[in-house]
This record gives structure tokens, C-alpha cells and sequence, in this order.
């Protein structure tokens, strides 16, 4: 999983797996989602990200089995 925010295009993209893309599918006019040859999700872009998200709070937790 990677993700990235470019602040110069307040974009932030969330790849969920390294997949290869078959299509970008618009969830609304500032998200998409791209999806794999099965349709399954590998990554998510939000435009205006910094107005739609909380990015300048992002934090990562592992929680062991």
C-alpha cells in the first residue's frame, strides 16, 4: 500500500495494491477510483484532498494479531 499527497495539486492518491490498471472510474466530479481486469479497487484519488480529508492529521497504526 502507498500512498502520496502532492500538495502542489492538493491530490492525494492512495494506491492499495500494485495492480495493472484496466479502468478509472469517477466516483464523483473530484474522485476516482481505479480498478483492475476483475474490477477489483487498487487505488483511490482525491482532488481538493486538503478540503475533503483530514491528510494534515494522517497517522498509520499496525495492530498485531
Amino acid at each position: 500500500m502507498k500512498i502520496k499527497y502532492f500538495q502542489d495539486s492538493d491530490t492525494l492518491y492512495i494506491e492499495l495494491r500494485g495492480a495493472e490498471i484496466a479502468e478509472t472510474r469517477d466516483l464523483d466530479e473530484n474522485t476516482t477510483v481505479d480498478v483492475d481486469h476483475e474490477g477489483q479497487i487498487c487505488a483511490i484519488t482525491f482532488e481538493h484532498a486538503s478540503r475533503r480529508t483530514d491528510i494534515p492529521h494522517f497517522s498509520f497504526e499496525q495492530i498485531a494479531a
